[in-house]
């Protein structure tokens, strides 16, 4: 069969539009929704814990024909010209630029797997070998907390005497503040709380920035320190994070700012 020309030529731009059609999601009053944006938000969707599926897709597909309604709706409005809606527009133009320049950074300059260990290595050479499972009473006065003492050793009850405490999160558990690292304390806190042997209470009033404690020591045991594994991720992102803060100063530095 020989085609005619004009039905060739019908043919040709139909065959030489499919490739343009593919990348398409979908064009809405002649302006085409390019489908790398549907490809971004399903990858957004996924780092979020959604499962790529064709009904997640038909979903996004939907929604990003409404966005294109709605924002050739705006356009018609002239609401892209407005200085409020310019300046959210700039606004978010930036933040997205940051986030790119962040991700090149990082890229660039990622952090090594020696100084995630080294990192490791003194943070387990500083970590403390025990926890202390302790109980308090927060008071405003020392007389309130020399009181509390003379009632303790009167034989009260410190889980009874701690409803009073000023510290709410743990009042009601009867001053209990379950097993921590030291180092989560404040200092004067965590010095008298090491001193006590199991079953003690502090028989002076310990003052802090928060007001005078009464402190009680309920148990000691061994301190489980996180595997490099464990704490593998969080140290990295430590470290980005300080080699992101210098980066932002050199820059700033080498800024001409008026």
């Amino acid at each position: 069969m020989t085609l005619k020309p004009a039905r060739l030529l019908v043919l040709l731009i139909a065959t030489a539009a499919l490739p343009v059609m593919a990348q398409n999601l979908a064009v809405v009053n002649g302006k085409p929704i390019p489908s790398s944006r549907a490809d971004m938000m399903i990858k957004q969707l996924a780092s979020r814990g959604q499962k790529d599926s064709p009904e997640l897709r038909e979903k996004v597909k939907e929604q990003l024909i409404d966005y294109e309604v709605l924002t050739q709706e705006a356009d018609k409005l002239g609401l892209a010209k407005t200085d409020e809606v310019k300046s959210q527009l700039d606004y978010a133009r930036q933040q997205i630029l940051i986030g790119a320049l962040v991700q090149e950074h990082v890229k660039k300059f990622p952090v090594k797997e020696a100084d995630i260990k080294a990192e490791y290595d003194k943070f387990k050479a500083q970590a403390p070998d025990k926890e202390y499972h302790a109980r308090h009473i927060l008071v405003e006065k020392e007389d309130d907390a020399k009181a509390i003492i003379v009632k303790l050793k009167s034989g009260a009850k410190f889980e009874d005497l701690a409803k009073q405490s000023k510290d709410t999160g743990s009042a009601a558990n009867g001053g209990d503040l379950d097993w921590a690292n030291p180092n989560g304390y404040v200092k004067p806190f965590s010095d008298a709380m090491i001193a006590l042997k199991k079953g003690q209470f502090t028989e002076t009033p310990v003052k802090t920035q928060y007001g005078y404690h009464v402190i009680k020591l309920e148990d000691v045991r061994a301190a489980k320190v996180p595997t490099f594994e464990e704490l593998k991720p969080q140290i990295t992102q430590s470290l980005q994070q300080k080699e992101l803060e210098a980066y932002r100063l050199e820059l700033k530095a080498k800024a001409k700012i008026q």
